[in-house]
Parts: structure tokens; C-alpha cells; sequence
């Protein structure tokens, strides 16, 4: 079985399309965890930082085709 490997979904995005390339590696619901993000972000303050690392840093999906 080949790993799986992290990246922006290019199939369920709505901004850079990092909750749903999250949400396909932990096999969730994205609007689950666009609900996650979000807490992070009113509770904690660290959601929008933790997001736009991720935006940077996560590869594409098309570059995995």
C-alpha cells in the first residue's frame, strides 16, 4: 500500500484548498475541519498563522499527477 502523502486539494478548495487537502489525508469531512480552523482562529489566534504556513509550504495536488 503506498503512502499517503499531503497536499492542497485542487478538487474541494474554497480558498488555497488546504482544509480539504487536511481533510482528505485524515480521511474527514472538510467542512469538519474548516470548523476546526475556524476555532483555532476565534480561540486560540493561531489558525490563520498555522494556515498561511500551510498555504505556503503544502505542494499541489496536480503536481502529484
Amino acid at each position: 500500500m503506498e503512502p499517503k502523502k499531503l497536499y492542497k486539494s485542487d478538487n474541494d478548495r474554497k480558498i488555497f484548498g488546504v482544509c480539504g487537502g487536511l481533510a482528505e489525508y485524515f480521511n474527514m469531512d472538510p467542512t469538519v475541519m474548516r470548523l476546526i480552523w475556524i476555532l483555532l482562529l476565534l480561540f486560540f489566534g493561531t489558525g490563520l498563522l498555522a494556515y498561511i504556513i500551510f498555504a505556503l509550504i503544502m505542494p499541489q495536488q496536480s503536481n502529484y499527477r
